[in-house]
């Protein structure tokens, strides 16, 4: 086992690092040269066969929901939601409402923008302190589900067409004789919430039916972290982490930036104590030990790459070697918890210094996929260390139904024992994620009645007798309740889509009481019960803000070392050698389609993941040797034989992944997730079991039987790729993405200026003078970029940005107006992680203006480089004459066979392309028009915030400011000041209006020169 520490040594960019996009970039072979190539080969022509109309309608997905629907009018309960009210409504006029968000138990508060009573676009709540206007990927995309066309429209009774008033006259009997037997053969699955109107309904049927079985599974969730916490406090607490008061952070198997809970507040505090103005300003420092890169690795300033399995061994040699420093340690603790001496004891060393220097300012996190007892150490360690209190506390969230998947197991033996008569499933789809070992649909055989109520006819509701179609949050009543204890209200934006479906909360009321009631009554219920005394007045308020702010004090316990000490066995710190014999797999949400409930979203399926840069797919991930040893390459279809379960899966060689460990994306792989998600990735479910469900050993992987073609943008769109410059290229990246250690930056602050050599810019021709008017520039500072693309979502959203398919990503001709890109340094298998934003650049000298025969793209008065789409004629030649490489070709026609209702589906504010247009990044120059319409309106001059593109509103780091540059007191202009400000290519003479923030490093001294 390999586990040496990443090599990120900033300083050797000075001469040149080596800076790669990926390992066939680095290798520069045939296939991939051929790759780079092909996004614009000679004599492009439209095949008829590769975007016919069958296709079309299939890319589509969601956007051609509103065909023949009746919807597009107002809900029939008065609402009141507007933020900003207006005299009276006028057609074409957008309007703001507030609503929430539910997802499982983490919830987000948001504010949708409506046209004629139509949601079109998702943003983040301003008033809710902890998120503001952020929204991430699945927020902004949830508006691609509500007008997904393969929702379900009504409702079945063994598969022939019902209707909701069918099932509740067939229920009303079953309601009579459970309520006489008290529920016994009654079962119920749930998923995760937080919701005070659920939590009131759930106990409601609880008081109802108390001998009825009432489980709740989610395929991923935090179980682990409450059964360790329920060990080291007698309650199972969630931890609640304070980033902005941590200035040592060690991640183990962790990824508290990416997917797992709160990662919007994760990254926002962390970002906070990364952001530098000056050279004395302090900064935290960030240590991960996983066994394959994760989001959150991307901002390490030290990584160590280790077996999930052998996490706990790290740990406890970790509590050693603090404890030989001092630390007060009790020897039952160290006893149930041996060291490893075969881990890297250097790097071992340096943490444990670094934690005890700073105590009380440290942090630990332990990762979901980590076991319980290993939560329960992390707790004793944050404890012991002073952390408590400071950098991480507790909290049991209010009104919260978390994830037990034991009582997924309880009820599925019950289920096979035929101790259930009747089933209902309320959400899910336990058919596709439940552990493979419980056998789901088949033990659904074994029960009488079945039910399954959800938003799609999927694997489940094939499986069921019923299927109750379920309504989407934003045609439906609930409420949520966030982590801090805030409320939040979900109502309906638009009347619902289709005449036969129910809510959540509706159902459960149902199940219940018997009777049919409308969600709207139930919230207001719930409300007047925890707000007594509520006026009219205030929840229209609360209608109008779409929460209601309310803190909970959060706890500081002092964990118990004998309970936890109890649950520790030496064994558990023991892995078995990994070899090609016996690898390890490990299990992860997806970045897109997160547990495979968003497989049928279009714009996640075309998504790059954040880290591997595929699309429409997931892969069995392994280190180079791994793959070498196996005899395996990128793309190779092999099968994955996890203890005799069996799943093929293509293979995507990985820099950073651990020798002998394979990583797997759940969520793919779906037979019934509808037209654009059925057949996209492969199902890793099946290798997953009750007793492993984040990572396993007894791995093997058989031999390539076929290949695979995988769509991974990392290698398109590069600068400058030609074989000519390639040696060039290789200087210029370190002069590209600009960074350096914090000491560094601290001896020489123009470090980024410095970089590279500014020539004597001069222009051919007579500069327009900007220096009246607005001039509109952005600022990026790459140390607080996260990489999470939900800036790329954010803008597909407003910008009307098509899906190609995942034919078209393998020609290289995504669309996305802003790309994430990401570049590898240092070793292949110990790579550094380094991530940059890039869209058109606004430049004020745009070679792209300056070929166009046409004059289709040009400079406007205030700075920017706009697009008239019919002048363009698809030269292309601004695309070739463009170094970023930001340009977007529309090949097909998208827009062809689209009626006229579908048009509906998109922004109203922005132009829907043609075939033969070359489109790019405006810096949202509809918002930027919108925004100086209102202020003329109010008889006012613009103000520094008024205008807000989607990317900036959306990032949850703050990482992207935007604003007016001629005035000296804008948050841009401002930006543009600091001493790490640089122009990407600025020495071209471009003169681009995007320029960043060169990112810094804060290495540990003992680490770095190791």
């Amino acid at each position: 086992m390999n586990n040496k520490t990443q090599d990120a040594d900033a300083s050797a960019m000075k001469t040149g690092k080596d800076y790669w996009l990926s390992l066939r970039d680095k290798a520069d072979t045939p296939e991939y040269r051929a790759l780079v190539e092909r996004e614009f080969p000679e004599g492009t022509v439209e095949l008829a066969s590769s975007m016919n109309r069958r296709t079309f309608l299939t890319l589509m997905g969601a956007s051609m929901a509103l065909a023949g629907l009746t919807s597009c009018r107002r809900p029939e309960e008065e609402i009141v939601p507007y933020v900003s009210k207006p005299e009276e409504i006028t057609l074409g006029n957008a309007l703001q409402y507030a609503t929430s968000m539910p997802l499982g138990t983490e919830n987000y508060s948001l504010l949708v923008q409506a046209r004629e009573g139509r949601p079109v676009k998702i943003m983040g709540n301003a008033l809710d302190a902890h998120t503001g206007t952020a929204s991430n990927v699945w927020a902004n995309a949830s508006i691609l589900g509500l007008y997904d066309p393969d929702r379900s429209q009504m409702a079945l009774a063994n598969g022939a067409e019902s209707s909701v008033q069918a099932f509740v006259g067939a229920w009303t009997p079953l309601f009579a004789k459970y309520a006489a037997n008290s529920g016994a053969g009654l079962a119920l699955l749930v998923q995760p919430f937080a919701s005070p109107t659920l939590q009131r309904q759930l106990e409601a049927f609880r008081t109802a039916f108390p001998a009825a079985i009432v489980a709740t599974w989610d395929a991923v969730s935090d179980a682990n972290q409450f059964a360790g916490h329920g060990s080291a406090f007698g309650r199972p607490l969630r931890a609640v982490y304070d980033f902005t008061e941590a200035d040592i952070v060690l991640a183990l198997d962790a990824d508290p930036f990416g997917t797992e809970y709160a990662a919007f507040e994760n990254a926002r505090g962390f970002a906070e104590r990364r952001r530098v103005e000056k050279p004395d300003d302090s900064m935290n420092r960030l240590y991960v030990v996983e066994p394959s890169l994760t989001q959150t690795a991307a901002l390490a300033d030290h990584r160590l790459r280790l077996a999930a399995g052998r996490i706990p061994s790290f740990t406890a040699s970790l509590l050693h070697a603090m404890a030989a420093r001092g630390l007060a340690v009790p020897a039952s603790l160290l006893a149930a918890a041996p060291a490893d001496k075969s881990i890297d004891t250097a790097w071992i060393d340096a943490v444990a210094e670094d934690l005890l220097a700073h105590r009380g300012r440290g942090l630990v996190i332990a990762g979901r996929g980590q076991d319980a007892f290993m939560h329960a150490l992390v707790a004793v360690i944050n404890s012991l260390l002073g952390n408590n209190g400071s950098t991480v506390r507790y909290t049991a969230q209010p009104f919260a139904n978390e994830s037990d998947p034991a009582s997924l197991s309880a009820l599925t033996a019950a289920m096979n024992a035929s101790k259930v008569e009747t089933l209902i499933v309320l959400g899910g789809n336990p058919v596709f994620d439940a552990p493979a070992d419980l056998d789901f649909r088949g033990a659904l055989t074994n029960v009488g009645t079945t039910v399954h109520v959800g938003l799609h006819r999927d694997e489940t509701a094939l499986a069921c007798g019923w299927h109750v179609p379920l309504r989407h949050y934003l045609e439906a009543w609930g409420d949520i309740s966030s982590l801090h204890g805030q409320l939040g209200v979900i109502q309906p934006l638009i009347e619902p889509l289709y005449a036969d479906g129910i809510s959540d909360a509706e159902m459960l009321a149902l199940l219940a009481g018997g009777t049919l009631q409308k969600g709207f009554d139930l919230v207001k219920a719930t409300w007047q019960q925890l707000t007594p005394g509520l006026t009219d007045r205030a929840w229209r308020g609360i209608l109008h803000d779409g929460l209601l702010p309310r803190e909970i004090v959060f706890e500081a316990p002092a964990p118990s070392i004998d309970a936890v000490a109890a649950v520790l066995k030496p064994a558990l710190f023991t892995a078995p050698a990994l070899s090609a014999d016996n690898m390890e797999v490990t299990f992860r949400l997806s970045p897109a389609v997160h547990d495979g409930r968003f497989a049928n979203n279009g714009w996640l399926q075309e998504f790059p993941d954040p880290v591997t840069k595929l699309t429409w797919d997931n892969a069995a991930l392994m280190s180079r040797s791994t793959a070498n040893a196996l005899g395996l390459n990128d793309g190779d279809l092999v099968r994955l034989n996890c203890a005799g379960r069996e799943t093929p899966m293509p293979v995507w060689v990985m820099p950073g992944q651990a020798e002998f460990c394979v990583t797997v994306t759940l969520g793919y792989g779906r037979k019934n997730g509808g037209r654009v998600g059925t057949g996209a990735g492969f199902n890793a479910y099946r290798l997953r079991t009750s007793k492993a469900l984040f990572h396993a050993t007894q791995l093997t992987v058989g031999p390539a039987f076929s290949t695979v073609p995988m769509a991974c943008v990392q290698d398109h769109h590069g600068l400058d790729l030609e074989k000519m410059a390639r040696e060039g290229v290789q200087e210029r990246l370190p002069q590209l993405y600009r960074e350096a250690t914090l000491e560094e930056y601290q001896k020489d602050p123009e470090f980024a200026k410095e970089r590279v050599e500014m020539p004597v810019l001069r222009s051919m021709w007579k500069d327009h003078e900007y220096k009246e008017g607005h001039q509109w520039g952005m600022s990026i500072d790459l140390n607080a970029c996260i990489g999470c693309g939900a800036c790329t979502i954010a803008c597909q959203s407003e910008n009307n940005i098509p899906v190609v398919g995942k034919k078209m990503v393998l020609n290289g001709r995504e669309m996305h107006w802003i790309r994430i890109d990401r570049y590898f340094s240092g070793e292949d298998d110990n790579p550094g992680v380094r991530i940059m934003p890039v869209g058109c650049q606004q430049c004020e000298m745009a070679p792209c203006e300056q070929v166009c025969p046409v004059a289709a793209t040009s400079h406007d008065e205030e700075g920017l480089n706009v697009m008239t789409y019919n002048r363009c004629i698809g030269t292309r030649y601004c695309s070739n004459n463009c170094p970023y490489k930001v340009r977007r070709f529309n090949f097909y026609n998208y827009t062809k066979d689209m009626p006229e209702t579908v048009q509906m589906a998109q922004n109203p504010e922005v132009t829907v392309r043609f075939r033969g247009v070359m489109e790019k990044c405006t810096y949202c120059t509809q918002r930027i028009t919108i925004g100086k319409i209102a202020a003329k309106r109010d008889g006012r001059a613009l103000k520094d915030g008024d205008i807000t593109p989607a990317c900036e509103q959306t990032c949850p780091t703050g990482a992207i400011v935007f604003g007016d540059i001629n005035d000296p007191e804008s948050r841009v202009a401002k930006e543009k000041q600091r001493d790490r400000d640089y122009a990407l290519l600025g020495e071209l003479n471009l003169r681009p209006r995007t320029t960043f923030l060169a990112r810094l490093r804060n290495p540990n001294p003992k680490l770095e020169a190791k």
